[in-house]
């Protein structure tokens, strides 16, 4: 019994220690599968990898080379290359404050409540290679405030950057919209004969304009430049009568005429627009786009100012022509973009070249810090609002029918392009940057690229995290100059990025560097610690020849993961000289890579056929998906973070009608309806604040009501006034709500509101839709009154056709008894009862 016991007891241990084997065997299996420095050949694929270092020791052995800098114990520190962002200041001038024409002097920056020098920070590279790589140091140039009186509204200025691959780097900056701060306002007008009296009314409007502006700041110009269209057919009569004047009183037509460059003398601008002439066109479209081209190409000419707000406003009552609308008058040649005015100010490529198009509008506007405020009647202004979509920093409002309104159209666009700040930048795709802010609520930064509501003096910070997502393959590239800049303002933070794509140990002249080494058995250059072999020769030390491959069972055995397969180098390989070289696929950037070929970079999972969600989400290193920071899951499909699930102007997650799901707002439904939208704020079917508004709407806008007393009225409806418009109509973008409601005289009246900020703005149908009112009376008497007719209108009748109807039988009778002929004929046996006798004595007398 005690043999039997104890040998169950072995059994029970063997049993155990085997489950142990297997544990750790497969908790170092995940790890290795886990880890992303695995099977990297060489020094830069190593460093373009997360988290991994190069260790460059001769005498490594079988130890990796790439691994996790969390295990220093590896490799010596000496010998190790792993790289750490390095950011510096080169020119850092501080912001132009209200009432402030020059900066601050001293190098200083404030952000968050300290201060960071002008100089670099950063963990420099370990080992003696630190040096010659170039770590950060204080002898770089570095900027100190203006005091030359020139504006600053953006800081730092310029920013020297050295990042890895995949490597978020945060980046502070600062933005104050100064005070006084120059501005350009050229003045573009459709002057085709339909915009004849918004000339009159722009010419009678000119100083009140330049004084309003003069009132927003003081260093103002104003500039003034009028269009028609192509001098070919369609767009304009080529009767030769026509082309000297197309219409009654008009002047020839031309394509684009800059009549008042900008000028400090704003009164001048008056007489200008009175002495411009209208001309005539014959298609329903003008030639805008010509002259936005030729307006903001020609700098010189129209005198933009390299440090002012530039507005450029567009006024027409018609849509555009567009790229390729050229062909119809055989203009075939494409705009080049280029500046072509004479010096009379017409442009002279009118008929030379074709229209320009959107994108290429846009491309100038951006580069030339532009703002275009579309300045269009009510007809055209839905097809200008899209367009204005499409062009940086531009805007679009309803000018009324002779332009009256114009002065106030731009005192409002100014203010609110001027009230918002939104940055921009030109980085590359191999370079993904994104913008937080807390804009000025406070509290924690949400993912926003824009700011709104600003005043002159505000301080607006935003974090720039900057991610290097991959490496060019041209290494030119590795080195780019990014601008981060406020859109329509012409400054900018420029950052001279450097890619840290390859390592110094690789290049020739470096410590260690051997062109046909010895250590590599002259057939390969020896860097880093390694050999890269030339194309004939493979192995650690380049001892096997391509050409030579050995079949011995030792060095097939070298070409196998483990002795339970057959297969040499996982059969997607070659054995040679007991080193696997692996298949070559026909897409090149599809790769087999490992020591037995057992790893590529293309059979991971993948979400909506992107391997690993796409390139900005993770890269597949040995079939796994390694993601990039802010995913997760095995295909990195889902967003680790939940802000993008919170609304722009902050508040809850997903508004607190929802819940976040990778990034994504997955809204519930309740008792009072079901929620939808970006961040579930929205909610067709719940009633919201309509019923709480409507008492106040009754009685501010029809005066009905139970607050339809005046003085209740004032006492109960003080947060908000009631805008009054001819229809209501909801602007989804703003968040509108929409509400209706009939009152005690069954009359239907309609009302939206939006909330922002903490105030309510509510906008509500001038006129109340009524049913017509009925008199009773009227109706009452009027049935009577038809009755009565209707009767006397029967009995007429019947008296009419008795009558008729008597006459006739009557003229019948009458007719009958004329026609009657009575027999004459006697009887002969009939004697008459009297008898005749005559006296004879009688004379007649």
């Amino acid at each position: 019994m005690l043999t039997d016991k104890r040998l169950h007891l072995k059994l029970a241990l063997a049993v155990l220690a085997t489950c142990y084997v297997l544990s750790t065997e497969a908790q170092l299996a995940a790890k290795l599968i886990q880890n992303p420095c695995v099977n990297k050949g060489n020094c830069h694929e190593c460093i373009q990898t997360q988290s991994c270092a190069w260790c460059m020791r001769p005498d490594h052995g079988d130890k990796p080379r790439c691994f996790q800098h969390s295990y220093s114990n590896i490799c010596p520190e000496e010998y190790i290359w792993n790289p750490d962002t390095e950011q510096k200041f080169i020119i850092n001038r501080e912001l132009t404050r209200a009432g402030q024409m020059s900066s601050f002097g001293g190098g200083q920056m404030s952000y968050g409540g300290s201060y960071y020098a002008n100089s670099s920070y950063s963990s420099s590279a370990s080992g003696s290679y630190s040096g010659s790589y170039g770590a950060a140091g204080s002898a770089g140039a570095y900027g100190t405030a203006s005091s030359s009186g020139e504006i600053v509204q953006i800081s730092p200025q310029r920013v020297g950057l050295k990042l890895r691959i995949n490597q978020v780097h945060s980046l502070h900056m600062r933005y104050s919209q100064a005070e006084d701060y120059p501005v350009d306002l050229y003045y573009l007008m459709d002057l085709s004969k339909s915009m004849e009296d918004d000339k009159e009314k722009l010419s009678a409007l000119g100083n009140l304009l330049s004084e309003t502006m003069r009132n927003i700041t003081s260093n103002f110009r104003l500039g003034f430049g009028s269009f028609v269209d192509k001098v070919l057919m369609p767009y304009v009569s080529t009767i030769p009568k026509n082309m000297i004047e197309p219409c009654p009183g008009c002047a020839a037509p031309y394509g684009y005429r800059n009549a008042m460059p900008l000028s400090t003398d704003t009164y001048r601008f008056s007489s200008e627009v009175k002495k411009a002439a209208v001309s005539g066109n014959l298609d329903a479209p003008e030639g805008g786009f010509d002259a936005i081209m030729q307006a903001i190409a020609c700098r010189q000419q129209v005198g933009w100012r390299e440090k002012a707000r530039r507005l450029l406003v567009f006024s027409t009552d018609a849509g555009f022509h567009y790229a390729g609308d050229g062909k119809l008058g055989g203009v075939i040649a494409p705009n080049d973009g280029e500046c072509h005015l004479n010096s009379e100010g017409l442009y002279t490529h009118s008929v030379i070249q074709d229209y320009p198009s959107i994108s290429q509008i846009n491309h100038k506007v951006k580069q030339n810090s532009i703002n275009i405020i579309f300045a269009v009647t009510s007809s055209q202004h839905s097809v200008y609002e899209k367009l204005s979509q499409h062009i940086e920093g531009s805007s679009s409002a309803i000018l009324s029918n002779d332009s009256s309104n114009v002065v106030d159209l731009v005192r409002e666009e100014y203010g609110k392009i001027s009230s918002s700040i939104e940055m921009k930048d030109n980085a590359t795709s191999h370079v993904k940057i994104t913008y937080h802010s807390t804009c000025l609520n406070g509290g924690s930064e949400i993912p926003t690229s824009k700011c709104d509501g600003l005043k002159v003096g505000d301080v607006v910070n935003f974090t720039a995290q900057i991610l290097v997502t991959s490496c060019p393959a041209d290494p030119a590239e590795w080195n780019q100059i990014i601008q981060i800049y406020p859109v329509g303002i012409n400054e900018s933070l420029i950052i001279d990025l450097e890619m840290l794509c390859s390592c110094p140990c690789e290049q020739p002249g470096s410590i260690g560097y051997e062109v046909n080494s010895p250590h590599c058995n002259n057939f390969g250059t020896y860097m880093c610690g390694i050999c890269e072999c030339d194309e004939m020769h493979v192995g650690d030390n380049c001892e096997c020849s391509t050409t030579d491959v050995h079949s011995d069972k030792e060095g097939d055995l070298n070409c196998r993961a483990d002795n339970t397969t057959q297969v040499d180098c996982s059969g997607r390989g070659t054995c040679l000289c007991g080193v696997c070289d692996c298949e070559k696929r026909s897409n090149p950037e599809e790769i087999i890579s490992g020591r037995f070929c057992e790893c590529d970079n293309f059979s991971c999972e993948r979400h909506k056929q992107l391997l690993c969600s796409g390139p900005d989400h993770g890269v597949c290193e040995c079939g796994v998906c390694v993601c990039k920071p802010g995913w997760t899951r095995s295909a990195c499909d889902c967003q680790a973070s939940n802000d993008t699930c919170i609304p722009p102007n902050g508040g809850e997650i997903c508004s607190g009608h929802g819940d976040c799901e990778c990034g994504v707002c997955k809204c519930r439904s309740t008792e009072e309806g079901r929620y939808s939208g970006k961040y579930c704020e929205k909610c067709p079917t719940c009633s919201g604040r309509c019923h709480e508004l409507k008492d106040c709407v009754q009685c501010q806008m029809y005066k009905t009501g139970p607050l339809k007393d005046e003085n209740d009225c004032a006492t109960n409806c003080t947060n908000f006034t009631p805008i009054a418009v001819d229809k209501v109509v909801i602007n989804e973008t703003k968040d509108e709500l929409l509400c209706m409601f009939y009152d005690e005289d069954d009359c239907k009246f309609t009302f939206k509101y939006s909330e922002a900020d903490d105030k309510i703005e509510v906008h509500a149908q001038q006129e109340r839709e009524c049913p017509p009112k009925v008199f009773m009376l009227g109706i009452v008497l009027g049935v009577i009154a038809a009755i009565v007719l209707v009767g006397l209108a029967i009995l007429l009748l019947w008296k009419l056709l008795t009558t008729i109807h008597d006459r006739r039988e009557f003229a019948r009778f009458e007719k009958e008894r004329m026609n009657a002929k009575w027999d004459t004929g006697e009887n002969p046996i009939y004697k008459q009862a009297t008898s005749t006798f005559k006296n004879p004595m009688y004379a007649g007398k």
